[in-house]
C-alpha cells in the first residue's frame, strides 16, 4: 500500500489526480494489492468525477473474486450512471456471479446490447453457468457460438469435466483435435488430464502425456502436478514418481500430489521420507499437505509418526489443526484398533465433530468387532443424519461379525421401513478403452451364465488352497443375504472373472469400485492374484489395492 500512497501524492502534487489515465494508474496498483486495499480504491473511485467504462471496469475487476456483493453493486452504478460496458464488463461482472437469477439477467442485458457475437463474452457466459453446475446452458452457447477460440473450447471442456460428464469432457477434446485450427494449451490439457483421472484410464492417459510431449508443451509445475495425480489416480505409482523426478520445478501441490498418491497406494514410510525431503529443499507445509501426511500414516498404520506429525502442527508450524486433521487422527487411531483412545479423542476436540468424524469411527467400530462402541457412535450420528445408507449397513455388519443375527435382521427391517435403500455395488473394467460395468448380482450381461459358473468353479477350487467365504461381510440388501453364494455375486468378483474369461493374455486387471473393498473379497483377490499368476489393483472408495502372489499392498490393513 505505501506505493499506492506514494502515487496518490505525487498525483495530488503535480496536479493530475483528476487525469483519466493517471487515476486508472492509481486504481490498478490498489487492485494488484487486493483484497487488503479494496476500501481505499473504493474511496478513491468515489472521488472520481466523472469515471469512465475503463475506470469502472478496473474498480469491478478488483471486487470480482473476494467481494462479488461490491462488484455487482458498482456494475450497478455503472448502469444507473449510463456508462456504457464493453466486451471486458460483462466477463469481469459474470465472474462475481454467484446465482443462476443473476446469470439470467446479465444474459439478457448482453443479448440487448447486442454483445452475443462477442467471443470474449460468451465465454464468460460458459464460465458462469459451468460454475454453477448448469452444463447444458453452457453447451448451448457453446454450440451455437458463430465462431469458437481455444478459451472457448477449453471453458467447455472445463465445465464437463467439472461437473462429472468426464467421457464428454474427453469427446468434446477430440472434437477439437477434429476441428485442428487449435493447439492445445496447459489450460485445456490440465482439464483434459483430470478427466481421465476421474475415469482412471492408464491407457489413455498415457497417450495423453504422449500427446503434451509431442505439441511441445514445457512440464509446468500445474501440468506436471496434474499428471501426478493422474498416474495416482489411474493405479500406476512407477509412472507418478517418474513425472516427479522429471519436473524442473515444484510447488507445495506438487509434493502434496506425490505424497497423497504414496499414501492412497500404501507407502506411507515412502510418503513420510517424501515429506522430509520437502521440507528440506526450503518449502513450507502447508494444512493441505500436513492432512495428506495424515493419511499416509493412517493407511499404513503408523500410529507413533501420526502422532508426532499431528503435534508439530501447532508446535512446530504454530497453526491450530483444522477438523480435517482431527478426523485424520481418528481414523489413524481406529484402523489401529486404539478404538477407546479415539473415541476419546473425539470426546475431547475443540472442534465440534462433524458427521464425516463420526462415521469413520463408526468404520473403526465395525472393523474391530467393536459393537458396543458402534452402537454408541451410531447414537451420535443419528442426532446428526438419521437416513444415510452406509450407517446403517456398517451397524447391521458389525451385529453379523459377532453373530448376532437377530440385531442384524432388525436394522435391516428398519431399513425397509424407512425406505432407505443401499447403494449397489458397482465395478468397471477399463480395457483398452472400453468401460465395462458390473453391477453387485447382476445378470443383464450377455456373458452372465457363462461368467457366474466360472466363479463357481474358481471359487470351489480356491476353497483347496485355504480361501473360506466370510459372509458377515454381504452387504447387499436381499434375501437370505448371510447365503455364501451371494458373495460369489460381488461386482468386483464379477468384474474378475470377466477378465480372466475375455483377456487371458493380460498380465494386469484393474478395476475401479464405488464403495469399501469388503473383507470376503479382499481375501479372494489375494487367493486369485496367486493362482492365476495376475497383478490386480483395485480402486475402491478409500484407497488403492495392489494383489500380487497372494498379498495385498495395503498389508491387510485397510
Amino acid at each position: 500500500m505505501n506505493n499506492v500512497y506514494k502515487l496518490q501524492a505525487h498525483l495530488l502534487k503535480t496536479g493530475l489526480h483528476n487525469d483519466p489515465s493517471s487515476i486508472h494508474r492509481l486504481l490498478l496498483l490498489c487492485v494488484a494489492c487486493a483484497p487488503h486495499s479494496l476500501s481505499y480504491a473504493r474511496s478513491l473511485f468515489a472521488h472520481i468525477p466523472s469515471p469512465d467504462t475503463l475506470a469502472f471496469n478496473t474498480i469491478i475487476r478488483a471486487h470480482s473474486h473476494s467481494s462479488p456483493l461490491h462488484a455487482f453493486s458498482l456494475f450497478a452504478l455503472m448502469r444507473r450512471r449510463f456508462v456504457p460496458p464493453d466486451h471486458y464488463t460483462f466477463p469481469l461482472v459474470l465472474k462475481a456471479g454467484s446465482c443462476l437469477q443473476v446469470g439470467f439477467e446479465l444474459h439478457s442485458l448482453i443479448m440487448k446490447l447486442g454483445f452475443h457475437s462477442d467471443i470474449y463474452v460468451m465465454n464468460g457466459l460458459i464460465n458462469f453457468y459451468g460454475s454453477l453446475g448448469y452444463v447444458e446452458f453452457a453447451r448451448q452457447i457453446f454450440d451455437e457460438m458463430t465462431v469458437n477460440d481455444l478459451v472457448s473450447w477449453s471453458s467447455m471442456i472445463s465445465c464437463l469435466n467439472n461437473n462429472g460428464f468426464c467421457y464428454e469432457a474427453l469427446g468434446l477434446f477430440k472434437q477439437m483435435q477434429i476441428a485442428g485450427n487449435f493447439k492445445a494449451d496447459e489450460v485445456t490439457m490440465v482439464s483434459v488430464i483430470s478427466a481421465v483421472s476421474s475415469l482412471g484410464a492408464l491407457e489413455l492417459g498415457r497417450w495423453i502425456e504422449s500427446f503434451v510431449r509431442r505439441n511441445g508443451l514445457k512440464l509446468t509445475v500445474q501440468l506436471g502436478t496434474a499428471l501426478i495425480d493422474m498416474y495416482s489416480r489411474c493405479g500406476s505409482v512407477d509412472d507418478f514418481i517418474r513425472v516427479f523426478e522429471e519436473m524442473p520445478d515444484r510447488n507445495v501441490l506438487t509434493w502434496t500430489a506425490l505424497i497423497n498418491g504414496l499414501a492412497v497406494h500404501g507407502r506411507g514410510r515412502e510418503a513420510l521420507r517424501m515429506f522430509d525431503e520437502m521440507k528440506e529443499s526450503g518449502l513450507q507445509p502447508d494444512d493441505i499437505i500436513i492432512r495428506a501426511v495424515l493419511v499416509a500414516c493412517s493407511h499404513g498404520g503408523l500410529v507413533a509418526d501420526g502422532r508426532q506429525v499431528f503435534d508439530s502442527i501447532k508446535n512446530e508450524y504454530n497453526v491450530e489443526p483444522t477438523l480435517e486433521h482431527y478426523g485424520c487422527m481418528v481414523d489413524l487411531l481406529g484402523r489401529s484398533g486404539l478404538l477407546n483412545e479415539a473415541f476419546e479423542f473425539v470426546e475431547k476436540m475443540p472442534i465440534r465433530p462433524n458427521i464425516v468424524v463420526w462415521r469413520t469411527l463408526l468404520g473403526a467400530s465395525v472393523n474391530h468387532k467393536n459393537v458396543d462402541l458402534a452402537e454408541k457412535v451410531r447414537e451420535k450420528i443419528y442426532e446428526l443424519d438419521a437416513s444415510h445408507d452406509g450407517d446403517y449397513v456398517l451397524l447391521s455388519n458389525a451385529y453379523g461379525g459377532v453373530g448376532k443375527w437377530v440385531e442384524k435382521a432388525e436394522v435391516r427391517t428398519s431399513m425397509r421401513e424407512k425406505r432407505i435403500s443401499k447403494k449397489p455395488g458397482c465395478s468397471f473394467l477399463n480395457v483398452d478403452g472400453v468401460i465395462h460395468e458390473f453391477v453387485s448380482g447382476d445378470n443383464s450381461l450377455p456373458e452372465s451364465d457363462e461368467i457366474k459358473d466360472f466363479l463357481v468353479s474358481i471359487i470351489g477350487s480356491l476353497r483347496v488352497e485355504g480361501y473360506l467365504p466370510c459372509t458377515t461381510s454381504v452387504l447387499h440388501d436381499i434375501e437370505e443375504e448371510e447365503k455364501e453364494h451371494s458373495l460369489g455375486y460381488h461386482s468386483e468378483k464379477l468384474a474378475i472373472a470377466f477378465a480372466l474369461v475375455n483377456f487371458k493374455g493380460r498380465k494386469t486387471i484393474r478395476i475401479m469400485k464405488n464403495l469399501r473393498i469388503c473383507h470376503d473379497c479382499h481375501c479372494f483377490m489375494k487367493h486369485i492374484s496367486r493362482k492365476f499368476n495376475r497383478e490386480i489393483i483395485i480402486r475402491d472408495r478409500n484407497r488403492f489395492h495392489h494383489f500380487t502372489n497372494g498379498s495385498c499392498s495395503c498389508q491387510d490393513f485397510w
